[in-house]
């Protein structure tokens, strides 16, 4: 279960960054603009979450920065899919990563005690 759980946790980090990418083409105004944030914002939110949420972060926070910046990544993404427009896929996106990081939590307690 835990691998699976762990599938499922690399495939939304992916559907966030194409996301945010996808809300950046839809929200520019210009071309260039629409570029920027179609490239800017996943990249963004991809370094952040190297630094600090990565199995193999580069900044090792405790769990609840880790949380808050796993928070703020999909967080974002899902606000990114709600604005243009994408509301079901925005509230089943956020239910399956709370779903998804709960089952990863209860996962990881069990098997530290």
């Amino acid at each position: 279960m835990r691998h699976v759980n762990d599938l499922l946790a690399f495939l939304l980090e992916l559907v966030a960054l194409a996301a945010l990418g996808y809300w950046g083409f839809k929200a520019g105004p210009g071309v260039a603009a629409k570029v920027a944030l179609a490239v800017g914002a996943p990249l963004l939110a991809a370094i952040v979450w190297g630094l600090f949420a990565s199995p193999k972060a580069t900044v090792s926070l405790p769990l609840v920065g880790v949380l808050v910046v796993k928070g703020l990544v999909f967080g974002s993404a899902t606000l990114a899919l709600y604005a243009v427009g994408n509301r079901a896929t925005a509230t089943c996106f956020a239910m399956i990563v709370v779903i998804n990081i709960a089952i990863a939590l209860l996962s990881k307690s069990v098997v530290d005690h």
